[in-house]
C-alpha cells in the first residue's frame, strides 16, 4: 500500500517526508479518544512507526517493536516518562516554582543501574503473598459501597463504586491516613492532565496550581508518616530504606514516589476496572459466563486488559542512533510508544478485535510493561479488579448497561478510563434476598 504524503515541506528530523496520516495524528482528540488501538489499525499495517509532527514522538504501533523497546533500556531511555508531553507555558513555570516543585526520578522513569537497585529494596510490600494480605479488606469496602446502591436499581459504576474504592485501596497500601483520602483523589487528576494531557491558555495555569498543591501535600504526607513509626504501607516501607539506605532515598525521591504512587495505584485501577465492566457488559455473553463460573474471571480479566487496557501509551528516549521497525531514530529522539496498539497486533493476537475471554494468550498484553519496569503494582491492580467482577457479578449478575450513553474520556495521551458507566438492574431480582428492597 501507498502512503499518502503530508504537505510539502512536512519533514521528520531525520529528513523523510511527513506522511499525511502521520501529520493528522492528534492523540488528544478524535479517534484516538474514542478507540486508540482501533485508530492505529492502518498505522499497523501500513506505517507502523511514523514522526508525528504534533507531538515530535516517533509513534510506535506494532508489538514486538514496542516489546523491544521496553527490554533494551541501555537504548530506550525511560527518562522522560514523565515530563510534560505538552510544553509548558512560562507562566504555569513560574507557580510551579512557587511551590518548589521539584520533580525527581522515581521507579517509572529511571535509568540503569541505579533503578534496579531502588527497585529491589522497594519491591517487597509489591510481592504477592504481601498484596493478598489486602484482599479481605479490598472485598469489605466493595461491598460497604455496593451496599449503597444495591437496592437503587441504578447506579453509575464510576462515581459511586470504581473511584472511591481503588483510592482507598491504594492509600491503605501507601500507608496514607484515611482523613487524607479525597485529597489524594483530587490530585490524582491534575497530574495526569499536567503529564499526559494537552493543557492550554488558563488550563495550564490551572493543572500546575493543582500539581503545586498536590506537591506540598505529598511532602507533607512523607512528613506525616515519618513522625509515625507504626504505620504500614509502601512509603513507610521506602521511609525504612531511606535510614539503611541513604544514599540511595532523600526527601525529593520520597515525595517524588508520594507523588507517583498516588496516580499508579489509584488513576489506573479505576480506569482498569471502568474499562473491564463496559467491556464485559457489552460482551453479554462472556459477562453471563463469569457470572456462572467464577473461576473464569482471571481469564477475563487479561483479556479486558489486552482488549482495553488502562495505560494506553508509554514513552522512551533514543539513547543513541538506532531504528525501530526499519526507521532510523536519532539519539535523542523521543518516543511514543503505544500498548493499546500493540495488544491489538495480529501477529502476536489473532482476531485481535474479538473479545474473547479464553483467549490462550491473552496475558501476553503490554498493558503492564514488560521487562526491567513492569508494573510494580500490576498484582495489586489484578487483585482488585478481581474483587470487583467477583463481588459485582455475584451480586448483580443482572445489572446492564443504561441504553444509548455516550462514554467520555479524560483527553490525553496515555491513560484511558471511561468518566461514567451508566448501569441498571431490576432490585427485586437481586439474588440475595437482603439486597432487595
Amino acid at each position: 500500500m501507498t502512503v499518502d504524503h503530508a504537505p510539502e515541506g512536512v519533514k521528520s528530523p531525520t529528513g523523510c517526508p511527513v506522511s499525511g496520516m502521520a501529520a493528522g495524528f492528534d492523540p488528544f482528540q478524535g479517534a484516538y479518544q474514542v478507540d486508540p488501538s482501533s485508530s492505529l489499525r492502518d498505522a499497523r499495517k501500513e506505517e507502523p512507526v511514523f514522526y508525528s509532527p504534533l507531538l515530535d514522538y516517533w509513534v510506535v504501533t506494532r508489538y514486538e517493536d514496542i516489546k523491544q523497546i521496553f527490554k533494551t533500556p541501555s537504548v530506550f531511555s525511560p527518562s522522560i516518562t514523565l515530563d510534560q508531553i505538552t510544553p509548558i507555558s512560562d507562566e504555569a513555570l513560574q507557580i510551579l516554582g512557587s511551590y518548589q516543585f521539584a520533580p525527581g526520578p522515581t521507579i517509572v522513569n529511571e535509568d540503569e543501574p541505579i533503578h534496579t537497585e531502588r527497585r529491589r529494596l522497594l519491591l517487597q510490600p509489591f510481592e504477592a503473598e504481601n498484596v493478598a494480605t489486602l484482599e479481605p479488606k479490598i472485598r469489605e469496602v466493595v461491598n460497604t459501597y455496593l451496599d449503597r446502591v444495591i437496592k437503587d436499581g441504578r447506579a453509575d459504576l464510576i462515581g459511586d463504586l470504581l473511584y472511591e474504592v481503588p483510592c482507598i485501596v491504594a492509600l491503605i497500601f501507601l500507608g496514607v491516613p484515611d482523613e487524607d483520602i479525597e485529597t489524594c483523589r483530587h490530585f490524582g487528576m491534575q497530574q495526569t492532565l499536567f503529564t499526559w494531557g494537552h493543557p492550554t491558555g488558563d488550563e495550564q495555569t490551572r493543572v500546575a496550581t493543582g500539581m503545586g498543591k498536590f506537591w506540598e501535600f505529598a511532602g507533607g504526607l512523607v512528613d506525616k508518616l515519618k513522625a509515625d513509626p507504626n504505620t504500614k504501607g509502601w512509603i513507610p516501607h521506602a521511609i525504612e530504606m531511606q535510614r539503611q539506605h541513604p544514599d540511595l532515598f532523600d526527601d525529593n525521591y520520597l515525595q517524588n514516589i508520594m507523588m507517583s504512587g498516588v496516580v499508579a495505584a489509584h488513576e489506573t485501577t479505576t480506569n482498569a476496572t471502568g474499562n473491564a465492566f463496559r467491556t464485559l457488559l457489552e460482551n453479554r455473553s462472556s459477562w453471563e459466563e463469569i457470572c456462572a463460573d467464577p473461576t473464569l474471571i482471571p481469564k477475563a480479566i487479561e483479556e479486558c486488559l489486552r482488549y482495553s487496557g488502562s495505560v494506553v501509551a508509554w514513552r522512551r528516549k533514543a539513547v543513541v542512533d538506532t531504528t525501530v521497525g526499519g526507521v532510523d531514530i536519532p539519539a535523542g529522539g523521543r518516543l511514543l510508544i503505544v500498548m493499546a496498539s500493540a495488544n491489538r497486533d495480529d501477529s502476536m493476537f489473532p482476531e485481535p478485535d474479538d473479545f474473547d475471554i479464553h483467549r490462550g494468550n491473552a496475558r501476553r498484553h503490554l498493558t503492564f510493561g514488560i521487562g526491567s519496569h513492569t508494573c510494580l503494582g500490576a498484582t495489586l491492580a489484578r487483585l482488585e479488579m478481581k474483587v470487583f467482577l467477583e463481588e459485582v457479578s455475584r451480586r448483580l449478575p443482572h445489572m446492564s448497561l443504561v441504553a444509548g450513553q455516550e462514554f467520555s474520556y479524560l483527553p490525553n495521551t496515555s491513560f484511558r478510563g471511561p468518566e461514567h458507566v451508566l448501569v441498571e438492574w431490576d432490585p427485586q431480582q437481586n439474588p440475595v434476598p437482603a439486597d432487595r428492597p
